[in-house]
């Protein structure tokens, strides 16, 4: 009888899993799959790439700037209102971005479509946390890993799948019948966790929608335009909006964002672990292609295909180290992905003008491998570190952390390669062969920094401690 029961549990709490990931996948899918269209739309509407550039901006500033705001109404209304809430809103404004009518009306629909996202984002993790014992809950967030990497791999691919037979105006439409699917499934099978009622924050959230959404755009106006006015007071927007979001934050009896969570280092070195790793995922992420395309002159298709060797390395390792980490702990695994990670762009920067297809693939599938290991003990030891009340704004956190590291990821790549090459070469897209020596000498040097944020992340992967033991993957806290 007993045995049955617990049978029935574990299947419950699997089909929960499979809800959330079902639902997670296509986040991920949308913020990979608009980077192919986006030449098809500019064409479409006839505008220009500055224009164009904001329907995948503009999506993921304000998914970014909400997360934890998010977070924290999870905790108060309950994981599954947000959830499905963010599901719902997230498929009907994927119809809405499927028939825009200008180019205007779609970044207008894509910044709604982010705030909808970003709900489904932030409490995640929440949801699987509390769905699983801590004996379960690597492993169960291994799991969960690999809808991010699948969505990651397959969207590129399936964009241009989709917009060469039915036009770039599916790629938002398709969301629909499989947001359909995920909404009923997640309405039946996601158990209501209870909420713990509080005042909302309006102040906290106001102030740190300022700070996140300024600093964002800020480093893409850095990116885009350099040292502007733009910029400058994007960036002094963003120092008095964080210093007054921390200020009230510190103050209010019920803020949106409990300041002490930090207090337990675990929770604080494990989100700068993160921020470090997902920064120097971006490094890779951001230069490879231009590597393959300029210097190796490969195609977009040839392109596609060995830059998935890394989400496909994520997919396969992830699940293992999750479990694993139920086991023995997370500070071990952490540490070996983010030193594994660390190595492997090294050996990116050692890349040649010679290099083949295997030489790339498998340094890419070494960075998977790492990124693997380091991810599910990593993320569960941020959510084992927190009272079960607080799931869902740690949930918000590693959210953040994750959009903001691509963001500034993307930035540091691009600081660096523009410091040391030319802007004349960086604007050819065709390299003589003193140009590819210079554009290979940047981009040894932005991998090089790429691995010195991750090998940082290794340190801190190695002397967080919680504030009481961690044992068998499983982190003591005090509410």
């Amino acid at each position: 009888m007993n045995s049955a029961f617990e049978s029935t549990r574990f299947i419950r709490r699997y089909r929960v899993l499979a809800a959330v990931m079902l639902g997670g996948i296509m986040g991920p899918i949308d913020g990979s799959i608009v980077n192919v269209v986006l030449p098809t739309i500019s064409q479409s509407f006839a505008v220009g790439i500055s224009t164009a550039q904001w329907v995948p901006m503009i999506y993921l500033l304000t998914i970014s700037s909400l997360l934890l705001f998010y977070g924290r109404l999870g905790d108060i209304f309950g994981y599954k209102k947000v959830y499905l809430i963010g599901l719902t809103g997230f498929v009907v404004v994927s119809g809405l971005c499927g028939i825009a009518p200008t180019i205007h009306w779609l970044i207008v629909f894509r910044a709604i479509q982010g705030l909808a996202a970003g709900m489904m984002m932030s409490v995640s993790h929440a949801i699987i946390t509390a769905s699983f014992p801590t004996t379960e809950r690597g492993k169960a967030l291994g799991i969960n890993a690999i809808s991010v990497s699948a969505g990651l791999a397959i969207g590129p691919s399936l964009g241009g799948f989709i917009t060469s037979l039915l036009g770039w105006r599916f790629v938002f439409l398709i969301n629909i019948p499989v947001g359909i699917v995920a909404i009923l499934w997640g309405r039946r099978v996601i158990p209501k966790f209870k909420g713990h009622p509080a005042q909302i924050d309006v102040q906290g959230a106001i102030t740190a929608f300022i700070f996140l959404f300024s600093i964002l755009l800020s480093v893409n106006c850095f990116q885009n335009q350099g040292l502007s006015y733009l910029t400058i007071i994007m960036f002094f927007i963003a120092v008095i909006s964080g210093f007054c979001f921390f200020k009230i934050e510190s103050t209010v009896k019920q803020p949106m964002l409990k300041l002490s969570l930090f207090k337990n280092s675990t929770f604080s070195l494990a989100n700068v672990s993160a921020l470090l790793n997902y920064m120097s995922q971006y490094v890779m992420v951001f230069l490879t292609p231009f590597y393959l395309q300029r210097v190796l002159h490969y195609t977009t298709n040839n392109i596609g295909l060995i830059m998935v060797s890394f989400p496909l390395a994520v997919m396969v390792i992830a699940p293992f180290s999750g479990s694993l980490s139920d086991k023995m702990g997370t500070t071990a695994l952490a540490c070996l992905g983010a030193g594994i990670c660390a190595l492997s762009l090294f050996l990116m920067s050692q890349l040649t003008a010679a290099a083949n297809s295997f030489d790339i693939v498998w340094r890419l599938a070494l960075f998977g491998f790492g990124t693997g290991i380091f991810q599910s003990p990593n993320n569960s030891a941020v959510m084992g570190s927190v009272p079960r009340n607080h799931l869902g704004i740690a949930s918000g956190i590693l959210a953040t952390m994750r959009n903001l590291g691509m963001f500034l990821g993307i930035a540091i790549a691009g600081a660096v390669l523009y410091a040391i090459v030319p802007s004349h070469i960086l604007k050819k897209t065709a390299l003589e062969n003193t140009d590819i020596v210079t554009f290979l000498y940047g981009l040894k040097h932005a991998y090089i920094v790429g691995g010195i944020l991750t090998g940082i992340a290794t340190i801190t992967s190695l002397i967080r401690r919680a504030n009481g033991k961690e044992e068998n993957g499983e982190v003591e806290v005090r509410d």
